[in-house]
């Protein structure tokens, strides 16, 4: 299959081709959610059996993918937005808020969207990895944006006078690792503590990393 098949064009049923695509399209990604994240997962997942669970044919499949692995991108990207989503409106609301609480607030925001369902950790951190180099480059592309947002938050505290200055970059790449290593353990169950002490343990490590020992606060900060 070497490009999708042309969907079909017109109104019918009261929506449009492009109401209709979107409607199928959802129902393909919501059913990769399901297959990819929990069971039997991507690997062992068909594209008769993704379009059976989708409640769709086959040929509407190829109308919209051509391949398992358009499917997985797609779910990957969005999974991240989603989660993305939930933390740009939690810095929004904790703009004012002092340091610690801001970056409690921040990843109290991420974890829970990306720990209350299970299938999201699965497709981010385990379905993607090892699919193709496609895949892997928008992994780390994707890794990289996060990277970008703990550096912007990081300058921003700099700038107040409630982090040391430094270039961030290296100390943020090692800490969203941290961060992506201990959120699946904790949902593989491998960590025997409550979300808000994950949580709780991840903001002491970011606190630490933006105020070294020796390192003082201005006044007020």
């Amino acid at each position: 299959m070497t490009g999708r098949l042309r969907a079909p064009t017109g109104r019918y049923g009261g929506k449009t081709a492009e109401e209709r695509q979107a409607e199928r399209r959802r129902r393909f990604l919501d059913a990769a959610l399901q297959l990819f994240g929990d069971t039997p997962g991507y690997r062992a997942t068909t594209v008769a059996a993704l379009s059976e669970a989708a409640g769709l044919s086959t040929r509407q499949f190829y109308e919209e993918f051509r391949t398992l692995e358009d499917v997985l991108t797609a779910l990957h990207l969005e999974v991240n937005a989603w989660a993305e989503q939930a933390v740009l409106a939690a810095v929004t609301g904790a703009e004012n808020l002092p340091l610690a609480e801001r970056v409690a607030a921040i990843f109290h925001a991420y974890a829970a969207n990306v720990t209350g369902d299970p299938r999201r950790i699965r497709i981010t951190f385990v379905e993607i990895i090892g699919v193709s180099p496609r895949l892997e480059e928008q992994r780390l592309a994707r890794r990289a944006r996060w990277v970008d947002l703990v550096c912007a938050q990081a300058e921003a505290a700099v700038a107040r006078g409630e982090a040391a200055p430094r270039d961030y970059r290296l100390a943020a790449t090692a800490f969203i690792g941290s961060v992506n290593g201990l959120l699946h353990d904790w949902t593989a169950g491998w960590v025997h503590a409550t979300l808000d002490e994950v949580v709780d343990e991840l903001v002491r490590q970011l606190l630490g990393i933006l105020r070294p020992p020796g390192w003082k606060p201005s006044h007020g900060a």
